[in-house]
């Protein structure tokens, strides 16, 4: 079953509220000319920083002022409750043009585990970015070598092993591990799962020893696992991702396939004309050479999705999510 989350050293750097503010570079191209100038634009991200909706925004606002597309665009951190207290404040701002909002998966199950009064189909869908497989990682001194050393501990004891995930109930890091466990024979109910609000604040307990493994996107902690400082185990999805050495849990013999993905959505109530722009922006960015090579670098796919289709598909995966829960016994 496909379910489903960046990364670059920067992102971790970042206080509660950053902003992003450099000029752009001077290119070829013009946000004038294209129609994708938004003036006072800002893009929340309803996590920590460091965290995969952190780097994908970050990302994003770099690119497309460095392709010139628009400028000056901020970027501030409203963490709290799996990306509810973001979705709550985004939709509070009805009619405002000039906001959108990083997420992803994250978001679907924390408004479900959370009951959020407030839902993804009170926003306005502006895309669908990316997809990424989750990580299964452990620090460079575990004592587990390979994923079977890891399963086979923890079906001895589950309990007894932690796994840290970077989102609420109901999210791609923690349904991961649920279906991880339920391939390798383990009852999901017995998992000792602990959410974080997102990969930035795991990281510190993966490295510190605090949780036995932990399950992330690989986008968000490339850089660790090429400098050694985690050992990666296995991914979760289709394929082996390019440059790690890692296999997927279907090599190693556990049925999971499983995929993570991230878009934006902006406040309701948006005219026509303010939503087009937003959307135009994306399509320009996601056309452009900058977006292209900071996808290669943090090991994105592309999942490009728009608009309307984009709000269907939110709706299906709210639907899925629901539907995966329930399978599992949570």
């Amino acid at each position: 079953m496909a379910l489903v989350r960046l990364r670059t050293p920067l992102a971790l750097l970042g206080a509660a509220v950053l902003v992003l503010v450099g000029p752009p570079l001077l290119t070829t191209g013009s946000g004038t000319e294209t129609g994708t100038q938004i003036p006072g634009l800002r893009f929340m991200v309803p996590n920590t920083p460091g965290g995969g909706y952190d780097i994908t925004a970050r990302t994003a606002a770099k690119n497309a002022e460095d392709a010139a597309l628009t400028h000056n665009i901020e970027v501030f951190n409203l963490p709290g409750a799996g990306g509810t207290v973001g979705l709550s404040r985004l939709v509070s701002e009805h009619g405002n043009g000039k906001l959108a909002m990083s997420m992803g998966l994250g978001v679907v199950g924390a408004v479900r585990s959370n009951d959020a009064p407030k839902t993804l189909g009170d926003t306005t869908p502006i895309a669908r970015l990316t997809e990424e497989q989750d990580v299964v990682v452990v620090a460079k001194d575990s004592p587990y070598k390979t994923i079977d050393d890891l399963i086979g501990a923890w079906k001895e004891n589950p309990g007894k092993l932690p796994v840290g995930g970077g989102s609420s109930p109901g999210g791609p890091d923690h349904l991961a591990p649920m279906l991880m466990a339920r391939a390798a024979g383990i009852p999901p109910k017995q998992v000792n799962y602990i959410p974080f609000d997102g990969g930035g604040e795991l990281l510190a307990s993966i490295l510190g020893n605090k949780v036995a493994f932990g399950v992330s996107g690989v986008g968000e902690y490339l850089d660790q696992i090429k400098a050694g400082e985690l050992r990666l185990l296995a991914v979760t999805g289709p394929k082996r991702v390019d440059g790690l050495d890692g296999p997927t849990l279907q090599e190693a013999g556990y049925d999971v396939n499983f995929t993570n993905w991230r878009g934006i959505v902006a406040p309701p109530g948006l005219t026509d004309g303010e939503r087009d722009k937003l959307v135009r922006l994306v399509e320009e960015l996601h056309g452009s050479d900058e977006w292209r090579k900071s996808m290669q670098q943090n090991g994105w796919d592309d999942a490009f999705l728009t608009g309307d289709k984009f709000g269907a598909f939110l709706d299906a995966e709210d639907k899925r999510v629901v539907s995966v829960l329930k399978e599992l016994g949570l």
